[in-house]
């Protein structure tokens, strides 16, 4: 009760706001802000208008790690430290459905499918399903005999439980590949199930279980929640999968492809899905409820254990991390709808636009977020500068024209073929060490032309000259840039370019950047942002303690990487991602990448509306 009046004293609790918020009637305020302190630890919720958790966790990191509870944590020792504590801020309001009633719901055919690696888990689950609002089945699959033995017993206790089955199963496929191997077959009978498994990390690769607590609360054990859950599938026939919206301490990006869109390719052909866009609404953790029909293809199929690859795994980009991307796909391929909730406002939803709220930004924002370091580092393209036209290959397709005109080529879309092929060989050749330069693969080139060096030098300086006279500048992010060096901070260029440096700061200086900075290429140093070795240069390079952040567009080059080697990363959205989260299709999409019609009516429209990188302003 102290605890309470002091939140009340200081204006951080307000009952009827926070039942308001969860949607929710409470019997009393005690039991409103019992609520609120246990989803606080592991959830975005707000207590009252006065105080944001996640903001709070965000930026005092430390008792987020922790466990700490951050309203707790405030009142008790972060107002006396000057830790910052900002008002309740709700960047995304998702559109609403009709309300679904938390009574009791209608029985249905209900399989829990559990693969448990952590004994600890097996007790949440029966804890969890003691209370459930219907009996269920079980499928659990373990790591060993013991887990086996506690599951059996365990289950067989639990009075909401009918029929158990368990299986033993090699540390193969992570958590996909026991559901399949073992359970595919029998999941289908059902009329839903719910996938779960034991969960500890993050990407930070620390030992954490608020993901683990955060998807638990909202796929299992919060009753409020699940009868609405089961009340919509019941009323919902076109319903096909539910999960809660992604964690909120995952990075912005967690709801991009990264490096698993090649992983994807087989069963995006298998499916007949076309992977057109970068980011995606998608149950990240893997544990969702799902229709059987709506994910028919997946689970109507015979597997065994060397379909999925071996361990060791890395932590992104496999195929297991591309069919957890591919569920909420597969289900509106089969004409079902993903159904999300989300906790902050304590509502259902079909509005997958949650995948790029924390885009959502402005300059003086922005500027705030950049001064508090000593030294940031800058990506170049669809960052600093922009094409007119947006699309990166139109200068090669300019100059194949050119080349058709003087009969030197005979088709300009295959010349952009060859020569992208030849920039690939030249790679080839260097065992995809390093990089090459332009005038590399125009020297390449020329063997496939009979052209003499001369003229693939002139060639590689007119495919420059065709981009260099589309280049445009990003706005607000060179007007950032240049006060940041003029207020004293350290400021790197970093690019992954076959430009040479010479290039690359011609195009610099065209849209303003030209002097007081550090331009590193990786053309000319042989070291790349996106394979690591740009990254530990720079990783090396910093003194001690130095507060540093990169700026760039690309999820895996300039954010995921980085954070690999624990620098501090800024993701901003590219032309084209925020032409998406506008809800437009993407006009190049279907193998339009190089059509000119397409190129000359949509790439300006798309290069403008992209200019300021961020959602909101």
């Amino acid at each position: 009760m102290f605890l309470l009046t002091n939140a009340k004293q200081n204006g951080l609790f307000d009952y009827a706001w926070y039942s308001a918020q969860q949607c929710r009637t409470f019997s009393c305020e005690l039991e409103a802000f019992e609520d609120y302190l246990h989803k606080g630890k592991f959830s975005c919720v707000n207590p009252s208008p006065n105080f944001d958790t996640e903001l709070y966790y965000k930026c005092n990191t430390d008792i987020y790690l922790q466990g700490v509870h951050a309203l707790v944590h405030y009142l008790n020792h972060g107002q006396h430290e000057g830790r910052l504590s900002l008002a309740a801020n709700q960047k995304w309001s998702p559109k609403a459905i009709e309300s679904t009633a938390d009574g009791e719901p209608t029985p249905q055919k209900i399989a829990m499918c559990f693969h448990v690696f952590y004994g600890e888990f097996i007790d949440y689950y029966c804890d969890a399903l003691a209370k459930f609002p219907q009996p269920v089945d079980v499928f659990v699959s373990v790591a060993s005999d013991e887990l086996a033995k506690k599951a059996t017993n365990d289950f067989e206790a639990c009075a909401k439980v009918n029929n158990v089955t368990v299986k033993v199963v090699p540390n193969h496929g992570r958590n996909f590949g026991p559901m399949l191997v073992e359970f595919a077959s029998e999941l289908q009978s059902y009329d839903l199930f719910c996938h779960m498994h034991s969960k500890k990390s993050l990407y930070s690769g620390r030992a954490q279980t608020q993901w683990a607590d955060y998807l638990g609360e909202y796929l299992l054990k919060d009753q409020h929640v699940i009868k609405q859950v089961l009340n919509h599938f019941n009323d919902n026939p076109k319903s096909g999968i539910y999960y809660p919206t992604s964690f909120w301490m995952m990075p912005d990006w967690v709801n991009h492809w990264l490096k698993n869109k090649p992983h994807a390719q087989k069963l995006a052909k298998e499916w007949n899905i076309e992977l057109s866009e970068d980011f995606l609404a998608y149950p990240a953790g893997g544990m969702f409820w799902a229709r059987p029909n709506a994910l028919k293809q997946l689970l109507n199929k015979e597997y065994k254990y060397e379909d999925f690859p071996a361990e060791p795994l890395p932590n992104d980009g496999s195929e297991l991390h591309a069919l957890e991307r591919m569920l909420g796909l597969l289900a509106e391929k089969n004409g079902y709808k993903q159904l999300f909730y989300y906790p902050k406002s304590g509502q259902l939803t079909f509005d997958d636009s949650f995948i790029l709220a924390q885009y959502v930004n402005n300059q003086e924002n922005l500027r705030h977020q950049l001064g508090a370091f000593e030294h940031i580092s800058f990506d170049v393209f669809d960052t600093l500068v922009r094409r007119k036209y947006h699309a990166p290959d139109y200068a090669k397709l300019l100059l194949g024209k050119s080349l058709v005109e003087g009969g030197k080529v005979s088709n300009a879309h295959e010349f952009v073929k060859t020569r992208n092929n030849a920039e690939f060989e030249v790679r080839q050749q260097k065992s995809f060490v390093g990089d090459v330069t332009i005038f590399e693969t125009y020297e390449h080139l020329a063997n496939s032309y009979n052209w003499t060096s001369e003229q693939a030098k002139n060639y590689a300086e007119q495919e420059f000259a065709y981009d260099l006279e589309m280049i445009l500048p990003k706005d607000e992010m060179v007007d950032l840039f240049n006060e940041l060096i003029l207020g004293g901070k350290q400021v790197t260029v970093a690019s992954d370019t076959y430009y040479t440096h010479e290039q690359v700061a011609l195009m610099l200086a065209k849209v303003g950047v030209s002097v007081g900075f550090e331009l590193l290429v990786s053309s000319e140093l042989g070291k790349r942002k996106d394979n690591g070795t740009l990254w530990q240069h720079i990783k090396q390079s910093l003194p001690e303690g130095q507060r540093f952040i990169h700026v760039g567009d690309n999820a895996v080059a300039d954010a995921q990487i980085p954070g690999d080697f624990g620098l501090q990363n800024l993701h901003i959205l590219n032309p084209l991602d925020k032409w998406h989260a506008a809800g437009w299709d993407n006009p190049f999409s279907g193998g339009n990448e190089l059509n000119e019609q397409h190129i000359l009516k949509w790439g300006p429209l798309i290069s403008s509306f992209g200019r300021f990188p961020f959602l909101g302003e």
